[in-house]
């Protein structure tokens, strides 16, 4: 950022001015954020401890679970403090900041649930194989390179959107976000605009690509199954992997399907929210609630706890 900039703070409206609203969307907003906590580093632990959830799609949903806890820490925490403290002001570093994680975290997402569809492919469609293509290594590989593109994807319209100059300090939002920041230059930001919605574009429609196809290689080996009981099986293997992915293309593709640009910021803001806050609390409960495996490992957990405390 130039030296010049007259702006060096921002002002972040949050969801609503009423202060009765307000205490209803802080408790709602740390109840779902603290749930969520819980829930996704609970699925964490239970992978860390269990040497039966070593395999390939399980390093992959502790991976998910931690993007999970990091997404919503770099939105939430921060408008729960300007509730709290009535301070809606925010640096601009710090702003540019939470645009990164949020960016960087949410870009990765998308890349591993791709990464994710593609080892169901796997389970599905070559299952003798499963444990020579999806060994710990090739894991390890694929998940590098899901933090590397979502890295690679941020990393160029951040860098010149360092460079502007701001004439307005309105946010209308409840996080930093690139389109209002950009609205606030008195630079002029075309071409930025235009590298953030390529740049969107390219990691929404890559990695929706990859699943679909996924996903028709999938479905089209279930239906060849001799069986309804092979076919249920297979199918209940990669049920929790499509409601998790059609939740988060679902939200996406909803938010820029807009009735018109009055409602916009509206819809925008009502999005973000329920991706924030709802989103990585159902998460959990999806993969736990719908994996037979998770679900005894977290008993075993409660019996061993139970018994430690007994003795």
């Amino acid at each position: 950022m130039r030296n010049g900039s007259a702006i060096t703070t921002f002002i972040i409206l949050g969801l609503t001015d009423d202060p009765q609203l307000q205490i209803l969307i802080f408790i709602f907003l740390f109840i779902t954020y603290m749930l969520s906590i819980i829930g996704n580093l609970t699925i964490i632990f239970l992978i860390v401890v269990d040497s039966h959830l070593k395999t390939a799609m399980y390093l992959f949903l502790q991976n998910f679970a931690f993007l999970e806890v990091s997404f919503t820490t770099a939105c939430v925490p921060t408008y729960l403090h300007i509730i709290s403290t009535g301070n809606r002001t925010i640096t601009i570093k710090a702003c540019f900041t939470q645009i990164f994680f949020i960016v960087l975290f949410a870009a990765t997402e998308f890349f591993l649930l791709a990464v994710m569809s593609y080892d169901r492919y796997v389970a599905i469609c070559k299952p003798l194989h499963y444990m020579a293509i999806m060994n710990s290594r090739v894991c390890r590989i694929l998940i590098l390179c899901c933090w590397v593109s979502g890295l690679l994807i941020i990393l160029p319209p951040l860098d010149l959107s360092l460079h502007l100059e701001f004439c307005d300090s309105v946010i209308d939002h409840f996080y930093c976000d690139a389109s209002p920041i950009l609205k606030n230059s008195c630079s002029d930001t075309w071409f930025i605009e235009q590298l953030v919605v390529v740049c969107a574009v390219l990691t929404f429609i890559v990695t929706l690509m990859c699943v679909v196809l996924s996903y028709i290689y999938i479905i089209k080996t279930i239906l060849k199954l001799p069986s309804a009981q092979q076919r249920k099986k297979a199918f209940s293997t990669c049920s929790s992997h499509m409601i998790v992915v059609s939740i988060s293309y679902g939200s996406c593709i909803f938010m820029y399907i807009k009735p018109s640009a009055k409602d916009e910021v509206a819809i925008n803001k009502a999005v973000s929210l329920l991706n924030t806050s709802v989103a990585p609390l159902l998460n959990p409960f999806i993969y736990t609630l719908r994996n037979k495996q998770v679900k005894q490992s977290f008993k075993d957990i409660l019996k061993r706890s139970a018994f430690f405390f007994k003795e």
